[in-house]
């Protein structure tokens, strides 16, 4: 087989796998890979990337809060804004977390996250952090959902 047929058969190969043929094919439609703001994640396409939703913020709750109230209000703040750009909490395809000591936090951060995310849970990933700009802010939640 030459060099030519090799390529085609490799594209071929890896366009037919698992989830790399929506990575791989050329856009359809009116996609456009431009970001639009949405009312405040950026939607690009089908898209929508929210980032810096922090744990406490002083002019929603005067004092900071426990791990659980912050949690909450972090992703109710996601909700709420991805109510506004179209889409939902169970259109959320990814979530990373920003976690002030795990060893600590981790258990009641990932009650509270499991009662808004009850059933097709997004992928995640999180690290730990020594802190925020804002001190007594415990976490900080970007996310990357789907919407029509």
């Amino acid at each position: 087989m030459d060099e030519k047929k090799k390529t085609q058969a490799r594209r071929a190969l890896l366009l037919a796998g698992a989830g790399a043929g929506s990575l791989m094919a050329q856009p359809k439609g009116d996609w456009s890979p431009k970001k639009q703001i949405a009312g405040g994640p950026v939607r690009s396409g089908h898209l929508l990337f929210l980032s810096g939703i922090g744990g406490w913020y002083p002019e929603r709750r005067p004092k900071a809060g426990d791990i659980k109230e912050q949690t909450a209000d972090a992703l109710t703040i996601m909700k709420e804004s991805l109510a506004k750009a179209g889409s939902s909490m169970e259109n959320v395809l990814k979530v990373q977390v920003s976690l002030v000591d795990p060893e600590k936090n981790w258990d009641a951060m990932n009650d509270v996250y499991n009662t808004f995310f009850v059933k097709d849970r997004p992928a995640r990933s999180y690290f730990g952090t020594t802190g925020f700009r804002r001190p007594g802010q415990l976490l900080q939640i970007d996310c990357i959902a789907y919407v029509d």
